[in-house]
């Protein structure tokens, strides 16, 4: 059995970096550090949900739904489930510390609207 502490692990990350505290059911449980950041890439999890949780600071998470878009503020203790096959991203990142496990695979995009660029024909 082991014991972490991911507030004392995330303050030695650099800005916008996260760290693995361990394995958990055959994937990382991370923490991530932000600290000022408009917005961030967009990322999708095709295969699973994805688990966030605010542990110190404030961030929104902006997620897109099939025409829908979202925005959910969380502060410290408050937490949210990224439903699977939804692009999803960081805005309004104040200084956050987050836990967050992510049991699949990731996909990223910095389109404005990956919805669209996702479905746009590829140029050959």
């Amino acid at each position: 059995m082991s014991k972490h502490d991911p507030l004392a692990v995330a303050r030695k990350l650099a800005p916008f970096d996260f760290r693995e505290l361990a394995p958990f059911n055959g994937a990382p449980l991370c923490v991530y550090y932000g600290d000022r950041l408009g917005r961030s890439d967009w990322e999708l999890h095709p295969d699973t949900d994805e688990l966030l949780m605010v542990l110190e600071g404030s961030v929104t998470l902006e997620i897109l739904t099939g025409t829908g878009r979202y925005r959910v503020p969380l502060t410290a203790g408050q937490f949210t489930i990224v439903p699977q096959g939804h692009w999803h991203r960081h805005t309004e990142v104040r200084d956050v510390i987050e836990l967050f496990y992510t049991p699949g695979t990731t996909e990223e995009s910095t389109a404005d609207d990956p919805r669209v660029s996702a479905s746009a024909p590829a140029d050959v």
